[in-house]
């Protein structure tokens, strides 16, 4: 491995794309401090302590998650990549269900370039949709001492909020297509990716803080206490390795054909079926469904008590909260895979190339055999998410750890997709090393990443 990361340094092209993506990171995370025009950062930070405290993990703590902290500071960036996460899941559901889009997706490059522009088009509208319901939401807002976030607020502050917060997710978007075009790996994913790792050094710090070395007797937290965290965290992330890269691999056989006088065909491969599908995906949209009740209960207490019933039942340390959390997950798993892999267009595929699976007939028998396995194949991978999932919960429970900050690096979306986008950015790295006869990260082996 680290024979590969000295070749990395030897081929030009690849120093240089590997260059330009960290200063493209760089770039973005300075944008992430800059704060937006008419916000009171302090008074802002102060609120969203005492809710975290107050309430635990909520929709705003989520996204000031994937935001590197930028919704807790209101800085430029502050509604991050998420508004085109949401276009891009929004579009590639759409595709799978609306005729139109179905037929400009299965015309080429052309097609995903259109279906790309649509995206960005959506993007844009939730940029100043979300951004104009921010600035307002945020002009109700103070702290318990009585702080206002906004001082001074009004029509020309809800202009700037919403056309800095839209400018500044179209920006992050440009940023990611410039890794994407210019550098290695995949942008987008690699500017979350940033942003959720650039929060681990608070939560060391918050651990730091818990443990109190220099005064044993404000410990909250034992030395055994840490030194097994950090054991179940590293034994975590090899578990989400091996699941990541795991795969089921249905045996396929194409026939000889012979064209004139040369034999096409005739070879064995194997038709790859993911275990985690859906992956990260259903996570996100089984936490905004649970999460979002719980966000409005708590930003508005005043409402009744039928609200804080539901924040009560919604709180992320009961059961009920994590039971449902496992079902919604199961549920999303198995919907959006259901929307992305058809096996009937498998087979039909398989069929138009010659290819078949040895003791099923071609066909409909071939789509009903790769529907049975990938159904069984997804409850396997609905089961690891699912405890990937609540595992901050059950770090919380049994290990006492009062903030979440620390338990969300031990589980939930943090933890797969830093391991997805490190594990996708490397396979790049290796396929641009072994193209020019170097040695990859791994001898005899080859990574596979998410896709």
């Amino acid at each position: 491995m680290f024979e590969a990361v000295k070749n990395i340094f030897k081929i030009q092209e690849l120093k240089r794309k590997i260059l330009i993506t960290l200063g493209i990171l760089i770039i973005y995370r300075i944008g992430s401090f800059v704060p937006t025009p008419g916000i009171d950062t302090g008074a802002l930070a102060e609120y969203f302590n005492e809710l975290t405290k107050a309430h635990g993990q909520t929709f705003f703590g989520m996204i000031n998650l994937f935001t590197g902290g930028a919704l807790g500071r209101l800085s430029i960036f502050a509604l991050g990549i998420m508004p085109y996460i949401t276009s891009s899941i929004i579009m590639q559901l759409l595709t799978a269900v609306v005729p139109a889009l179905e037929r400009i997706a299965r015309e080429g490059r052309a097609g995903h370039e259109k279906i790309n522009q649509y995206t960005r088009y959506m993007t844009l509208g939730l940029c100043l949709f979300q951004g104009f319901m921010l600035s307002k939401w945020l002009e109700t807002l103070r702290t318990s001492a009585g702080r206002l976030i906004v001082p001074g607020g009004g029509l020309s502050f809800e202009i700037i909020t919403v056309l800095t917060l839209g400018c500044g997710t179209v920006f992050i978007m440009w940023l990611g297509e410039q890794i994407q075009e210019r550098g290695i790996g995949n942008g987008i994913s690699l500017i979350i990716a940033i942003s959720i790792i650039s929060r681990l050094p608070s939560s060391l710090y918050y651990l730091w803080v818990l443990y109190s070395p220099l005064n044993p007797a404000e410990r909250q937290i034992s030395t055994l206490t840490v030194i097994t965290l950090f054991i179940m965290w590293f034994l975590l992330i090899m578990a989400v390795v091996l699941f990541t890269q795991a795969q089921r691999r249905i045996p396929v056989q194409y026939a000889r054909r012979v064209v004139g006088r040369r034999v096409y065909g005739g070879q064995s491969t194997f038709l790859p079926i993911r275990i985690d599908m859906a992956g990260v995906i259903a996570i996100i949209f089984a936490q905004a469904v649970l999460l979002f009740p719980t966000t409005i209960a708590n930003i508005f207490p005043q409402a009744g008590s039928f609200l804080g019933m539901i924040g009560n039942i919604f709180r992320a340390d009961t059961i009920w909260y994590n039971l449902i959390y496992v079902v919604l997950i199961i549920f999303f798993m198995y919907f959006y895979t259901s929307m992305v892999f058809n096996p009937l267009e498998i087979a039909n595929n398989l069929k138009k190339y010659g290819g078949f699976i040895p003791g099923i007939r071609p066909g409909k028998p071939t789509a009903e055999y790769v529907d049975f396995v990938a159904t069984r194949i997804v409850f396997v991978g609905a089961v690891y998410i699912s405890t990937i999932a609540i595992f901050p919960s059950l770090i919380i429970k049994f290990f006492n750890i009062p903030s979440y900050a620390i338990a969300s690096f031990f589980g939930g979306t943090t933890v797969l997709i830093m391991v997805g986008v490190i594990l996708d950015t490397m396979r790049q790295i290796e396929g641009q090393l072994l193209i020019r006869h170097y040695e990859g990260f791994m001898k005899g082996k080859s990574l596979r990443a998410r896709r």
